[in-house]
């Protein structure tokens, strides 16, 4: 019994293990930020825009934000609310499950990334760690 039981679980972790596990998001836009984006784009004449970082500020890490006209070979790309984002390979591990906002006000006009790989932050807010 024990025996038939423990083959019959070894059967069925085998087969959980052999399914694609889910995919977590590598960037998600808010509609606002996806509008932001394609009024940007059509204004360039650009197909993608490109999300990276790169080492700078107090903290080491900053967002960086290119127009690209072509997807590179290692390139990531992210199809949300229409618009086409590519990630640098090199930023990947830094972006994978952040969400892209645009905010608008009387102060400021900038995109906002809520990171949830971030660990900290400068005060300015131009800078991260993860």
């Amino acid at each position: 019994m024990v025996a038939g039981a423990f083959g019959l679980l070894t059967r069925q972790l085998r087969f959980a293990s052999s399914l694609p596990r889910p995919r977590k998001s590598v960037l998600a836009l808010t509609e606002s930020a996806a509008e932001r984006i394609r009024s940007l784009l059509n204004k360039r004449d650009k197909e993608f825009l490109r999300v990276g970082v790169r080492r700078r500020g107090c903290n080491g890490l900053a967002y960086t934000l290119n127009y690209a006209d072509d997807k590179g070979k290692f390139d990531e790309l992210v199809e949300d609310h229409g618009v086409r984002i590519l990630i640098d390979p090199a930023a990947l591990m830094h972006v994978i499950g952040t969400k892209m906002d645009f905010v608008e006000d009387r102060l400021r006009s900038e995109f906002v990334f809520i990171n949830p790989n971030s660990k900290g932050s400068c005060g300015c807010g131009e800078s991260f760690t993860t």
